[in-house]
């Protein structure tokens, strides 16, 4: 495998680990309100748990956009960049969020939203 596609795998590795840390940073907390273990806490203290999962996050993602950014020799552009991380980002959420949160089920809307995402991804790597 070319450097050029290892890039891209790598890119999207990151961004899915990325995106793992970041439904945890801004929804975890909530699981953990719901479970009582940080039901007693004060904000700032759920700000700074958010913001000690958001570390990793960053750890991951800025990597990823410099790897993947074809000003550094990466292989996609920069709206291609953002439109593949919303749509990770989606999809981590939908398996996390119903990992989480039981309650919360994915319908039809949603799978139709999503499938606006994938021609958004279509039309964005369209030459």
């Amino acid at each position: 495998m070319n450097v050029f596609k290892m890039n891209a795998l790598y890119t999207i590795l990151l961004l899915v680990l990325s995106n793992i840390f970041m439904t945890f940073a801004w929804y975890g907390h909530l699981r953990l309100q719901q479970t009582g273990t940080s039901s007693n806490w004060p904000l700032i203290g759920v700000i700074a748990f958010s913001w000690a999962i958001a570390f990793f996050e960053y750890c991951c993602q800025v990597p990823a956009n410099r790897i993947g950014f074809a000003g550094n020799g990466g292989p996609f552009s920069l709206v291609q960049l953002k439109v593949i991380q919303e749509c990770v980002s989606l999809m981590v959420f939908a398996v996390l969020a119903n990992m989480l949160f039981q309650h919360e089920q994915l319908h039809w809307n949603h799978a139709a939203a999503f499938l606006c995402l994938i021609m958004a991804v279509y039309f964005v790597f369209m030459k």
